[in-house]
């Protein structure tokens, strides 16, 4: 029998703290005082939350061309900035199971996550994690997977990401993706989420790997690119 998500919250999520010297150190924003790049990311959350309040969509992913593009760095931050806005809260799901990067980030200790309830049927509510940020709970990716790809377009992660979708139509859900030229995963699991965001490496990714993302994801909601690691110190977008 597969695990009904209602109960999501039916046992508290585990806690995990980091210091501020590990959070400066992984450049989340929770670790620094206010400035220009913390207010790119507040800006960044205004424009996506105005799009995909006007289209009524609460599912985002975010993925990258290539490895190395800072793309959970962006999506972690991102989700921290969205739960920081008045009455709005976030699932934020690392589904990279090759390469899972939220963990490290934020200093999180577990093995256990989504390819847990994928593979085992581990209860969700077993697997999810808060941080010291109110109003944003996390799914660690687990342990790796070989078939990550099918798993992740299997109808039992469609039913989890229906269920979720409905439970709290106010809630954020943020998937980190890998990088959408690398692996199937990603390409086979966005169009079960209402919009992504794409993440481009100044200096690194390439004009001919953006123009083959653009051609994938012709038929995906695309809010817009990120351009990180910019030399102005500062994540830029371009938001549609």
């Amino acid at each position: 029998m597969e695990q009904n998500t209602n109960n999501l919250e039916k046992n508290p999520p585990r806690l995990h703290t980091a210091s501020r010297t590990h959070l400066q150190t992984e450049r989340i924003i929770t670790g620094f005082a206010p400035g220009k790049w913390l207010e790119s990311y507040k800006m960044l959350r205004t424009r996506c939350l105005q799009i995909m309040d006007a289209n009524q969509w609460n599912t985002l992913a975010i993925t990258s061309p290539n490895e190395d593009s800072g793309n959970s760095l962006t999506t972690t931050n991102l989700a921290i900035s969205i739960a920081m806005e008045f009455n709005r809260s976030v699932l934020l799901i690392d589904a990279n199971f090759q390469n899972p990067g939220i963990c490290n980030l934020l200093n999180i200790k577990t093995k256990s996550g989504l390819s847990d309830y994928l593979t085992h049927n581990t209860p969700i509510d077993e697997l999810l994690v808060n941080i010291e940020v109110d109003d944003i709970t996390i799914l660690p990716a687990g342990n790796a997977i070989l078939n990550s790809a099918e798993l992740l377009r299997s109808p039992k992660m469609l039913t989890l990401i229906t269920e979720l979708k409905n439970k709290d139509p106010n809630r954020i859900i943020i998937f980190d993706l890998p990088p959408l030229l690398s692996q199937d995963d990603t390409l086979g699991f966005i169009p079960a989420v209402d919009c992504i965001l794409l993440v481009v490496d100044e200096g690194h990714t390439k004009i001919e790997e953006l123009k083959q993302s653009a051609a994938l994801l012709k038929d995906i909601n695309v809010l817009g690119t990120i351009l990180n690691k910019a030399t102005a110190n500062k994540i830029q977008y371009q938001i549609n």
